[in-house]
């Protein structure tokens, strides 16, 4: 059938499902399917549904005079990228960004505007490494964080952590995105140390702001991510974040499947947030993100006699010992309680774990997990 004889509501509706690449190609056609092509409320769908654009503005956030001219734009600006990479990019950070609006919209201010491409090509002359196509891509939507000073940033670190964390004892944890500048001067302190010297294509791309440290490493040439672990300071001791067989063509700029761990790292993250997995704590009219479990089947939950009882754990990475223990078991070292009543907290223990272990059956390294208890009367 012939396009133009179609009627103009199955017109718009077809040159929607063609998308913005073939509505493009469609337009050269005709003047009457370039005059559809063109419509704004056709172009608000694509930068909606590809960009997660509610108006039209180009990468920097200034407006432009439509949204066809913000999609050119945004096209011509990741043009040397997989757009399909570029778009599954967006939505990640698209989600983040929505979350903090509603839930934590003083951790949002922290944000950075995204690099340039210059400012990439310079940090990577600089370490001497190529990032991964999907960190690259994510450095340019944004920068990680900065604090400034103020009632959320003290002497212990500040709370405003995108990836969060968790606390215990005196061990506390928040884990935030690291800047490029604050990348470079990480890695170039931390490879000066002697565990490192075979790891010259490792960057710090997250850690924690505490005084307990926490640092997550970028390898570059394979894309994994890995959290660094007790032995860190001794003999660059790590663990890998993602499964390598999630990985791939990390490097490769024809290839529109690339996914190194940071991505779907922070994907995951993402899927946590939304689904209330985990979510944000008060404690003392300070905010942050905890990551304990909060719901199934990453917690556990039961009811006797009226109460409820919640038990979450959380893997501490920082304090796991990589060396290999015959016992496929680990310790549990820690309680915490909070127990309410006619939503008021009567009770909050936060002692020494209770007799008994953990089975552990996957690896059989020294692990450490704190385990919280929350206890309500229903």
């Amino acid at each position: 059938m012939d396009l133009e004889t179609v009627g103009d509501l199955a017109l718009h509706i077809i040159l929607t499902k063609l998308g913005a690449k073939y509505t493009a190609v469609t337009a050269c056609v005709s003047k009457k399917l370039r005059s559809f092509a063109s419509e704004d409320s056709l172009w608000f769908k694509f930068c909606s549904q590809d960009l997660d654009l509610n108006q039209p503005i180009d990468p920097l956030g200034n407006p432009t005079p439509s949204f066809k001219v913000s999609y050119k734009i945004w096209r011509e600006a990741f043009s040397m990228y997989p757009w399909l990479l570029v778009i599954r990019v967006k939505r990640c950070w698209g989600r983040l960004n929505n979350w903090l609006d509603i839930n934590f919209p003083e951790a949002k201010a922290t944000l950075r505007t995204g690099v340039s491409e210059a400012d990439i090509q310079e940090f990577e002359r600089i370490l001497k490494v190529k990032l991964p196509l999907p960190t690259r891509i994510l450095y340019r939507f944004c920068d990680g964080q900065e604090f400034t000073s103020g009632p959320l940033v003290s002497a212990q670190g500040s709370s405003l952590g995108l990836i969060g964390g968790y606390s215990f004892y005196d061990h506390l944890i928040n884990v935030y995105l690291l800047p490029l500048n604050e990348v470079i001067s990480n890695t170039k302190v931390i490879l000066r140390h002697p565990s490192f010297s075979s790891r010259s294509k490792y960057i710090v791309v997250a850690a924690s702001s505490t005084h307990v440290k926490k640092f997550f490493f970028l390898n570059c040439t394979t894309g994994q991510l890995h959290v660094g672990t007790e032995n860190l300071p001794i003999n660059g001791g790590m663990l890998p974040c993602v499964p390598n067989a999630l990985i791939n063509s990390v490097l490769d700029f024809n290839d529109d499947q690339q996914q190194d761990a940071m991505l779907l790292w922070l994907e995951e993250h993402g899927r946590r947030l939304e689904n209330g997995v985990i979510k944000l704590h008060e404690e003392g009219g300070i905010r942050s993100i905890s990551l304990f479990p909060e719901e199934p089947p990453l917690c556990s939950t039961a009811v006797t006699n009226g109460v409820k009882v919640r038990a979450s754990t959380v893997f501490i990475p920082e304090s796991t010992d990589l060396q290999i223990d015959n016992q496929s078991s680990c310790q549990l070292h820690r309680r915490h309680w909070i127990i309410h009543a006619n939503d008021h907290k009567v009770s909050d223990v936060n002692a020494e774990a209770v007799i008994g272990k953990v089975e552990f059956h996957t690896i059989g390294y020294l692990v450490y997990f704190p385990l919280l208890f929350s206890v309500s009367l229903l």
